[in-house]
């Protein structure tokens, strides 16, 4: 047998006569480590280096083999050491005991050397293997989370790409996307332990949708400058071009998924919100003049977040509203513009709104 120098196997046995023969038969090819009790075994196996491997006497006073094996289970630091029972119980009963209680061998007394060497040999192969196989699946794990992180904030720094793009247009908006998305977050966050929303606005979803948040008005790449840009009130004619820019964007994101053939989750709320966020709960809104529960949540959320952001920051045709006269304008459009509990929701947690607002004012750009 190859000498294996680097394993250490603790012996357990209350005669000493036994732990020479044992010591004397394995220490050659891996380092010994022996103790006289239960107790001094739990204490030696806690300690560094752990044992590879553990032969363990049964039949001890005050506390016998079945019991340091059940102690060495029911602590995380030593379950995962193998642990070979060397008994003079001979028998079948007893071995069918020892194994179901969670021993990898059993081996009888008096010791045939060539046989415990064999089966040490064995379990310290099958234990090597084992770590080698948890090594692996613990590189292998975490080079899925790096890459997955890597993933995540590649598709974040994407969306902020694909929205600066809308954001670049108008160069009014300044902080507009950051507030939106804040507000939107705030919302949700808020509205996940109401019964309408529950279901729906898991933390996943929440932060799918404050992901896809900035993605709402990426279709004003498709409006001419001579509207999107225009500082005075806009023609019938012009308004009308101006509303489409809700479909150019969920078109340009649908089109992005049937390039791919995928079907990713916050693309597919990304679609929604850029789609339907010009919606109203009383049908009066566009571009498909849906009312009431047939707007999705996303977009219902994101047109409350969205309004409330145009009320209160400077256009080159307004000057912004102070933030309490804002909250009278959404508290206003309650069951009009708004799903009346977000409305609820949202003055309920006006103050936070409030500083999100401030945090990434205009101002601060300057």
């Amino acid at each position: 047998m190859t000498a294996n120098l680097s394993a250490t196997i603790l012996i357990v046995d209350d005669t000493a006569e036994n732990l020479h023969v044992l010591s004397e038969l394995l220490r050659p090819h891996y380092r010994v480590l022996a103790a006289t009790s239960g107790a001094v075994a739990l204490r030696i196996a806690n300690n560094l280096p752990k044992p590879d491997l553990i032969l363990l006497d049964v039949m001890m006073p005050e506390m016998d083999g079945y019991e340091v094996l059940s102690a060495l289970q029911d602590n995380e630091v030593t379950r995962s050491i193998p642990v070979i029972f060397v008994t003079a119980l001979a028998e079948s009963s007893d071995e069918e005991l020892g194994l179901r209680l969670g021993a990898v061998d059993y081996i009888t007394k008096p010791i045939k050397p060539v046989v415990a060497i064999a089966r040490v040999r064995t379990q310290l192969e099958a234990k090597q293997a084992r770590d080698w196989l948890q090594n692996q699946n613990g590189m292998l794990e975490a080079e899925v989370a790096k890459r997955m992180a890597e993933n995540d904030l590649t598709q974040q720094i994407s969306i902020c790409a694909l929205a600066h793009l809308a954001e670049i247009r108008d160069p009014e908006t300044g902080n507009h996307l950051r507030r939106t998305q804040g507000y939107v977050h705030c919302l949700a966050l808020n509205l996940k332990q109401h019964p309408r929303f529950a279901d729906i606005l898991t933390d996943r979803y929440i932060d799918l949708l404050a992901r896809s948040a900035p993605l709402h008005d990426i279709g004003k790449v498709g409006i001419p400058d001579y509207i999107l840009l225009k500082p005075g009130k806009l023609t019938p004619e012009e308004w009308a071009i101006m509303q489409t820019h809700s479909k150019i964007g969920s078109d340009a994101i649908e089109s992005a998924e049937n390039d791919f053939q995928v079907q990713i989750p916050f693309l597919n709320i990304a679609k929604q919100i850029a789609h339907w966020h010009h919606e109203k709960w009383d049908g009066t809104g566009y571009p498909d003049g849906l009312a009431g529960d047939a707007i999705p949540v996303c977009a219902r959320i994101m047109a409350l977040a969205d309004v409330f952001d145009a009320l209160t920051s400077t256009r080159a045709y307004k000057a912004p509203m102070p933030y309490k006269v804002a909250r009278d304008v959404i508290l206003a459009g309650s069951g009009k513009h708004f799903d009346p509990d977000l409305v609820e929701v949202f003055i309920a947690n006006f103050d936070d709104f409030a500083e999100i607002g401030k945090q990434f004012d205009d101002a601060s750009q300057q």
